[in-house]
């Protein structure tokens, strides 16, 4: 897996594979996510990836819709909390579209107002719908307890309210603050030369310049520990404990990866999917997950289940947590689940699309970006005695928060 490496004169950075497929990957990944509103912006980082599309200096909403389409292509943009992807996938052929337009309506949109207001509609109609899943509602609400006070816990779509507040001044003032070109990874995953990549890269973004992030993110506030209770007009209670985690650079990150791989990641064979799902058959659907930041990150383990099982898959989940703080993996348990994660990430590889957004996402995080050989041998190079220490460490029952939605 070779990827070619260059920085524009205004300080992006590009980062490209070559790949032998007829259909191409490019996205404009930006290091500003809804953790860099302020209070009164909440929701803003979002209301801003939906609006880039409804209109440039040169384009209206239609024709930035159709440019892509018009040839079978596709563009698209997602928000998290710590950044902003503006993406398209097409055929080769066309990437000096692709890079003109991605370059377009990050740089010259203009906001109209009447689109605007539009789109204000859209995004309380997409609250409301996901304040109906309380499946999904959790997780943030989740994320809320455990950084209370702080924006990384803030709901990334905000509140009906304060998205009816914005304006392009908000908009534009969001914009100035947080899209610096020092914090930007343009990466790509098609059948072009990097030569002729960065040739293409340079002619369109030549009038863009250069600008560089001087304020610094809120630090993390205190963190303690809580269990909250809510009632629920709903037929199945869900649950969700866990733990603030290690963020993205801390070295033992790659053990708790494998950690929760082992608890519950998305194979079948997890133990609380066999543990719970499987021999009491108390949760329909139960996970674990981590999610690490750059400087925080979050460790959890979710489940769904009806009113009356919900105490007993509970103990359950503490029993497997125990478990792991005080039962070391044996070698061949410890190579299983080794020999899974590596396979699970080799799969993933093969997936075009999300290779460039994770390359893109590494560039920003780390400055570069690892081989699957690299990934493969820190793997390797974890211990059961580190794993112990781990789960220990983030699974520590007075440190664990519990959050659950109790049916009525």
């Amino acid at each position: 897996m070779e990827f070619f490496r260059h920085t524009l004169p205004n300080g992006i950075r590009i980062i490209h594979k070559q790949v032998d497929s007829p259909v191409a990957h490019c996205g404009l990944i930006i290091n500003a996510g809804s953790r860099d509103e302020r209070d009164d912006e909440q929701g803003l980082a979002h209301f801003i990836e939906h609006s880039i599309f409804k209109g440039t200096s040169k384009r209206k909403a239609y024709h930035i819709l159709s440019r892509m389409e018009d040839v079978g292509g596709e563009i698209n943009a997602y928000t998290t909390k710590e950044e902003t992807s503006i993406y398209a996938a097409f055929l080769s052929e066309y990437y000096p579209r692709a890079i003109e337009l991605l370059f377009d309506i990050t740089f010259h949109s203009t906001f109209p107002a009447k689109e605007i207001k539009k789109e204000k509609d859209v995004i309380i109609d997409e609250i409301l719908s996901y304040q109906d899943s309380p499946s999904e509602l959790i997780f943030d609400d989740f994320e809320e307890h455990i950084f209370k006070g702080h924006p990384i816990g803030k709901n990334i779509l905000g509140t009906p309210k304060l998205v009816k507040s914005f304006t392009q001044n908000h908009i534009k003032e969001f914009i100035k603050n947080n899209y610096h070109t020092n914090e930007m990874v343009f990466s790509s995953v098609g059948n072009i030369s990097f030569d002729k990549l960065c040739k293409q890269l340079e002619r369109y973004t030549e009038s863009i310049p250069a600008s560089t992030r001087t304020h610094q993110r809120k630090p993390l506030n205190g963190y303690y520990p809580n269990e909250i209770i809510e009632a629920r007009d709903t037929y199945q209670s869900h649950a969700i404990i866990g733990n603030r985690a290690y963020e993205a650079k801390d070295e033992k990150v790659t053990g708790l990866f494998l950690l929760n791989n082992i608890l519950g990641g998305p194979g079948m064979n997890s133990r609380l999917n066999l543990g719970i799902r499987e021999k009491y058959g108390f949760a329909y659907n139960i996970e674990s997950f981590y999610t690490p930041y750059s400087d925080t990150g979050i460790i959890g383990v979710y489940l769904g289940t009806d009113k009356g099982t919900m105490s007993k898959s509970i103990a359950l989940v503490h029993k497997e947590l125990a478990n792991l703080r005080t039962k070391k993996l044996g070698p061949h348990q410890l190579k299983k689940a080794k020999k899974q994660l590596i396979g699970q990430l080799a799969i993933a590889q093969e997936n075009n699309s999300s290779l460039m957004l994770s390359a893109g996402k590494a560039i920003l995080t780390f400055d570069k970006v690892e081989t699957i050989e690299e990934i493969n041998t820190r793997i390797e190079n974890v211990t059961a005695e580190e794993l112990l220490m781990i789960a220990n460490e983030v699974f520590d029952p007075t440190k664990l928060t519990t959050l659950i939605f109790k049916a009525k």
